[in-house]
């Protein structure tokens, strides 16, 4: 498979995930009259089920990443050279910045924006680290490629609601969730402590997903959100 093709596989990818994350909590705010409990089930249902459906769909193509902590591990495992990591995670970035416009462009809204929503805090930061490490367990410990959808889905299903930070996971996300100013949004003042505390939460997922023993060849190239 060509680095072109992989790369546009995880552009094409993150897009699509990032449009369903902030598309979903654009709708949910617009019918939940406000209760954001119900506005927050129903982001979590559309992000679980496109997630789950795009690794299924893209893994075979590029492992499905669609996160640049993820892809970061991975080259640190060596499992991904560097310049097919870089190029991964240019394409990450982009794919979600792409997102955030194609949502708005769906519902008729500016389709530049600034986040005013703040998300800050050690116990934030301290759920995305909780989120991100899990994730990375997942990742490096499930046993079969076909298990991948449903538990990663799964998992980030679950911390959006047992993180304080309603489990962003994912640096791409969390950069494409600043230029929203919706219930998914994040302020860019924000942005690189939750990134600090991904990769930190990668790097301590990595580390236990270590003892946890690789079953499948599949396990080097693995998908995540």
């Amino acid at each position: 498979m060509t680095l072109a093709r992989r790369a546009f596989a995880e552009g094409l990818g993150s897009m699509l995930l990032a449009a369903a994350v902030i598309g979903s909590g654009i709708m949910a705010e617009r019918l939940a009259g406000g209760n954001a409990a119900i506005a927050l089930l129903a982001n979590t249902g559309a992000t679980v089920a496109v997630l789950a459906t795009l690794i299924a769909l893209l893994a075979p193509v590029s492992g499905a990443h669609f996160n640049p902590a993820v892809t970061l591990m991975m080259a640190v495992r060596r499992s991904l050279s560097p310049g097919d990591a870089g190029s991964y995670v240019l394409a990450q970035v982009l794919g979600c910045c792409a997102g955030a416009v194609l949502a708005h462009a769906m519902f008729e809204m500016p389709l530049l924006q600034a986040s005013t929503h703040p998300r800050s805090g050690i116990g934030q930061y301290l759920g995305e680290f909780v989120a991100t490490a899990g994730l990375l367990v997942i990742v490096l410990g499930h046993r079969r490629a076909s298990d991948a959808p449903w538990m990663i889905a799964a998992w980030i299903g679950a911390a959006y609601w047992f993180t304080s930070s309603t489990s962003f996971a994912n640096p791409a996300i969390t950069i494409a969730r600043s230029l929203t100013d919706s219930f998914s949004g994040i302020r860019p003042l924000d942005v690189p402590a939750f990134v600090a505390a991904q990769v930190a939460g990668a790097c301590a997922g990595a580390a236990i997903g270590r003892l946890i023993p690789d079953s499948t060849p599949h396990q080097r190239n693995q998908p995540s959100r």
